[in-house]
């Protein structure tokens, strides 16, 4: 299938909004396990296409923008593994799921790049980083987020935070147990993870709750969280190491409404002013706004010889004086004759009054304008609403500049904390950047008319799998119970075809025929014996991780494949990371590598980094010169 035919849309097409798409209340509302619900949003939801892709299925919905009219595709390609030229998932292991058993079926989930929308995909589709949306879902609803690729991404159309609303969505309608992520996402060489981390506790995917999971080279989750509250509350008076870091920091303190104090403040209110700056452009770009600020926090920052509280009093007489006058201008010496009714001090009122321009009181703005024909100062009064606050903000932008906003922002981001000669940010900030792993998990959702259970099959020759979700009538038997579990296991899962189940342990003695409402809870764990689980037959689609027979042993604790570059050694055949090894990233590995345990064992030096003047490197290539006598 060449991508030069041209795409068929026929009457039968699927249209739905890409806002309101899966919504609560939508079409569909599937109450079963993801491996069902998949075949509902199939059938209900898309149109298959009158091709495939290397035998694989493919299905298509529609989803039109409502605000901005265009329209993209949304693509289901269904793949099965025993014809999979790839059948185990990299992904999987690389997550920590490599003894999850291997599922029959995966569910690719792709929005192509703009210039694709209107052309059938091509064969290489499942291995493009370009797609706006890649996600992928085991048919026991658990998966991967391949890529997110918005505005900043190459779409010229669609923004990030839509598509991941839209995978949020469908993921959670379809019943998604749990996703996994690796966040390399960056913003103008800036890493998000960290940039976000650092201003809000979490990544630019926390917002739809995605989770640390585990992280590279031995990052635990209490090194991760610790490293993100030692940078976070990094206070700014103590950072300023040069004449430029101190002069953004006063800008920004001049601007903000509150006292910014550590580099969170700072950050975050950056970050805000850069999203109400977007926002106002993408809403309003013809509408001209003022700046407006709140009084009091206008006169917390004057120099003035009266107490603030003297100056806040006076601005609400002023209010007062123009409600009275039925919103209607007033020149300025009507509001100060005004004020002096009450206020007896006239040096008070001109400077109040002299202050009082785009100012919020209360639920009040104050506006001061020329009248146009007499050339005399006349103040308004007009009612606060939402979009004046965040006026505050866009206006604050403008004044700077929208892309001196950034500047800023990369500037401290690389100065602060990437380049910092701080010994312990600088160890926090590698933290964060080994801790890419996140994940989000689901509840089983519970309802009035079904039973749910996660069901594990027992003994397993590994760790504890992933158990599979069974759904079940609320009058549902024992017998009942087992059959459904039967079904599922074999719909699920290669090597639990012929699987028969013998006993539920924990309905151990109760007879088949009683109903089971009331002798489990909903929602918990069942383990079942049986008969029938063949390892052997289905040997190379057992598990998601392959046989796991190859050995992780890390001097940075690492156990298990966490998806960076290793390196086995020649002797022991143990695996390590390259770079724990002292082998740069773009470094070249040695054609013969021996782990620090087997140059110990030949007397290799203690210090692993330099050896009178020779590099480790250098000197494993020497010693594993020798290495022919130690194998004989």
């Amino acid at each position: 299938m060449g991508v030069s035919r041209k795409r068929k849309v026929t009457s039968a097409a699927k249209y739905y909004g890409l806002q309101s798409f899966l919504q609560p209340g939508c079409s569909i509302s599937p109450s079963g396990p993801f491996r069902d619900n998949v075949r509902v949003f199939l059938q209900e939801c898309c149109q298959i296409e009158d091709y495939n892709v290397e035998g694989m299925p493919i299905w298509c919905t529609f989803l039109f923008h409502e605000n901005r009219g265009f329209v993209l595709p949304l693509y289901t390609i269904e793949e099965c593994v025993k014809n999979s030229i790839q059948p185990l998932c990299d992904h999987c292991r690389c997550s920590g799921w490599s003894h999850h058993f291997v599922s029959k079926r995966k569910y690719h989930f792709i929005i192509p790049i703009d210039d694709e929308w209107n052309k059938p995909i091509d064969n290489r589709v499942l291995d493009l980083q370009t797609h706006v949306l890649h996600g992928l879902i085991h048919c026991n609803g658990f998966g991967h987020l391949l890529c997110i690729n918005g505005i900043e991404g190459g779409s010229s159309f669609v923004y990030g935070r839509e598509v991941m609303d839209l995978w949020d969505r469908i993921c959670t309608t379809l019943h998604s147990r749990e996703i996994s992520i690796v966040d390399t996402s960056t913003k103008r060489t800036m890493d998000l993870r960290v940039l976000y981390g650092v201003s809000y506790g979490h990544t630019w995917f926390g917002r739809w709750d995605y989770r640390f999971c585990h992280g590279s080279f031995g990052v635990t989750k209490d090194q991760y969280t610790h490293a993100l509250q030692l940078l976070s509350s990094l206070e700014l008076d103590t950072i300023v190491s040069n004449r430029s870091i101190k002069k953004l920091v006063s800008k920004y303190r001049d601007l903000s409404d509150t006292h910014l104090i550590t580099i969170r403040d700072l950050f975050k209110f950056m970050l805000n002013l850069k999203f109400h700056s977007s926002l106002q452009m993408n809403n309003s770009k013809k509408e001209k706004h003022v700046r407006c600020r709140k009084f009091s926090n206008l006169a917390a920052k004057l120099d003035s010889r009266w107490h603030v509280r003297r100056l806040q009093d006076v601005a609400n007489v002023v209010v007062n004086a123009l409600k009275e006058h039925q919103n209607k201008n007033m020149s300025r010496q009507e509001v100060r004759d005004t004020a002096r009714l009450h206020i007896g001090d006239t040096g008070l009122i001109d400077y109040v009054l002299k202050s009082m321009n785009n100012v919020i009181v209360g639920e009040f703005v104050v506006r001061r304008a020329a009248n146009p024909k007499t050339g005399v100062l006349e103040y308004s009064l007009r009612e606060v609403n939402e979009s004046n606050h965040q006026v505050d903000y866009v206006d604050r932008v403008n004044l700077m500049g929208h892309s001196d906003l950034y500047k800023d922002v990369a500037y401290l981001y690389r100065h602060v904390l990437m380049d910092s000669d701080n010994e312990t940010v600088g160890f926090a900030v590698r933290t964060i950047l080994d801790g890419k792993h996140f994940t989000k998990l689901w509840q089983l959702n519970d309802d009035d008319e079904f039973l749910r259970f996660v069901c594990r099959v027992i003994p397993e020759s590994r760790k504890s799998s992933s158990g599979e979700v069974v759904v079940v009538p609320l009058h549902a038997t024992v017998q009942e119970l087992k059959t459904a579990t039967e079904m599922a296991m074999w719909d699920t899962y290669c090597v639990m075809e012929r699987l028969k189940v013998r006993e539920i342990m924990e309905l151990e003695g109760v007879d088949e025929e009683e109903v089971i409402f009331g002798a489990l809870e909903s929602g918990s764990e069942i383990r079942v014996r049986g008969f029938g689980v063949d390892f052997l037959t289905t040997s190379d689609l057992n598990y998601e991780g392959g046989e796991d027979n190859w050995v992780v042993h890390c001097k940075c604790g690492t156990r298990d494949d966490d998806g960076e570059r290793m390196v086995a050694c020649d002797l022991c055949e143990v695996w390590q990371h390259t770079r724990c090894s002292g082998i740069a990233d773009g470094e070249v590995v040695p054609p013969l590598f021996m782990c620090y345990r087997c140059c110990d064992s030949i007397g290799a030096p203690k210090d692993l980094e330099q050896v009178d003047g020779v590099g480790y490197i250098d000197w494993m290539m020497v010693a594993n010169q020798h290495t022919d006598c130690l194998v004989r």
